[in-house]
């Protein structure tokens, strides 16, 4: 599964999800709720990379 970076440095990690915001392990990033946001800085999810 794709991963994708916050520019402050997070790595949202769909093997790992969020589990301290309700994000199950195995949920995908284009499956996580509009409204969801880095947990370290609050950015929103459109301002989220892929990482290779």
């Amino acid at each position: 599964m794709q991963k994708y970076e916050c520019p402050c440095g997070y790595i949202y990690d769909p093997a790992v999800g969020d589990p301290e915001n309700g994000i199950a392990p195995g949920t995908a990033f284009e499956d996580l709720p509009e409204d969801w946001e880095c947990p370290t800085c609050s950015l929103g999810k459109d301002e989220f990379t892929p990482v290779d």
